[in-house]
């Protein structure tokens, strides 16, 4: 298998993924652009190493970013040379894989999405499975077993110099500070390798979901559980946490795992709301409208200092991003709204610009305000949020598209996908519901 994956048309492949990816670099401070080059050079010798079985991984740099609902996120980033080693091997791991995978599996697969997750689990939804098990993985990432996953790769990975070299990766050292720290468990993300053998790992979970004919979804560690009563899910969720902690060696959060109806539980981002004859539909869950609430706030701060063409662009990519994420749920009111409190914002901004009375004038002479009005317009001690409101019909819709502004629900319905009524195609329904939801 090793010579599969130092294939030159599997080489070829990684190093374009690496390369479009871009990423930062690793311990070495060596970026993608000058990857080619030091292939060019050291390629023959860094492959025959592997072949030997002698190659050495580099150390990770461990980078912490803050996570949306608080604390950190640790991230290992590998060097440029070690992340096409490790894209080459999840390619052919991958591909030997993926077709035993689940249909209930989404995350980090070919031709799998978010969207299709959500689509599967309306579908249970409006199939009389609503109890929801939601399954939280304490730092999942930070916390896999290397002995276990190890074991579950022996299962069908018979070369044992490319084994000896995963196992290296996932043992390689975390750089901080300049000292490099051994690491005994954990697959950190940042690594190309990372998604891939998590998902084969938490294969063991889905088949035994299978087994007991449970209707989920998963999405990496992402995992819930539909059945059709309360005391089915009471019970599936005592049972499964004891299964992986017993025998997948998995940390399971219990504070955070639950069970919860529809409407309380969040799958991605996404919630569920009941429509007329018991019709289940996606919307946003609160989080994620906070956080775009947030954003917004922060591009539109008052003391910016730049011009509003720039800030109408900023606004732009990042609502668009949002829009094309959450374009399946039902989000006409909320966005009908976010469209509001942009124009205010927006007129409040201008308004600050416009800081002196002359300027006032000028500006508010030119949009046909009456010279009657002006002075009093212009010497108001109103603030620029109460001056927003106010300024509504000078500083019209037309005239903040004029500058750049693009109404988010415009975009949302030219793009939008609903799931509300779409079925899931036959033979991917994902388990068929026992008496009890097992």
């Amino acid at each position: 298998m090793l010579e599969d994956i130092l294939s030159a048309e599997n080489m070829r492949a990684a190093y374009q993924r690496v390369v479009s990816n871009k990423g930062a670099a690793g311990i070495d401070g060596m970026g993608v652009d000058e990857l080619h080059a030091h292939l060019c050079e050291n390629w023959a010798g860094i492959r025959d190493q592997l072949r030997q079985g002698t190659y050495i991984p580099s150390a990770v740099r461990k980078v912490e970013i803050p996570k949306p609902n608080g604390g950190k996120r640790m991230l290992g980033i590998p060097t440029v040379t070690d992340r096409l080693i490790q894209q080459a091997i999840a390619q052919k791991l991958s591909v030997m894989y993926d077709g035993n995978f689940s249909d209930s599996s989404f995350g980090f697969r070919p031709q799998h999405s978010a969207h299709q997750a959500v689509e599967r689990a309306l579908y249970y939804l409006n199939n009389g499975s609503n109890k929801v098990v939601e399954l939280d993985l304490e730092k999942f990432f930070d916390r896999v077993n290397h002995d276990k996953l190890m074991s579950v790769l022996y299962e069908r990975v018979s070369d044992k110099i490319l084994l000896k070299l995963i196992r290296r990766y996932l043992q390689a050292g975390i750089m901080e500070g300049g000292v490099a720290s051994p690491r005994t468990e954990g697959t950190p993300q940042g690594s190309p390798l990372s998604p891939v053998l998590s998902n084969i790992l938490l294969d063991k979970l889905d088949k035994e979901l299978e087994r007991r004919k449970l209707r989920f979804v998963r999405y990496a560690d992402d995992c819930s559980i539909y059945v059709s009563s309360t005391r089915s899910a009471e019970r599936v969720l005592q049972s499964i946490t004891t299964y992986l902690e017993e025998k997948l060696l998995l940390k399971v959060n219990r504070e955070k795992s639950k069970v919860s109806r529809p409407k309380e539980s969040q799958l991605l981002g996404f919630s569920f709301w009941c429509m007329a004859k018991g019709k289940w539909a996606a919307c946003v869950a609160p989080k994620p409208k906070v956080r775009l609430k947030e954003k917004i706030r922060r591009i539109t701060k008052r003391n910016r200092g730049v011009s509003v063409r720039q800030i109408t662009e900023e606004l732009r990519m990042a609502t668009y991003g949002w829009i094309n994420y959450f374009r399946v749920a039902n989000c006409h009111k909320f966005l009908r709204r976010m469209d509001e409190r942009i124009r205010n914002r927006l007129r409040a901004y201008i308004w600050k610009q416009w800081q002196f009375i002359r300027t006032r004038k000028k500006k508010l002479r030119k949009f046909g305000v009456p010279e009657w009005s002006l002075h009093k317009i212009a010497n108001t001690r109103k603030g620029p949020t109460r001056m927003a409101l106010i300024l509504n019909t000078v500083l019209t819709d037309k005239y903040l598209r004029n500058m750049g502004f693009a109404p988010m629900l415009e975009y949302y319905e030219k793009n939008t996908t609903c799931l509300m009524n779409r079925r899931v195609p036959n033979g991917t329904h994902g388990g068929v519901r026992g008496r009890n939801g097992k």
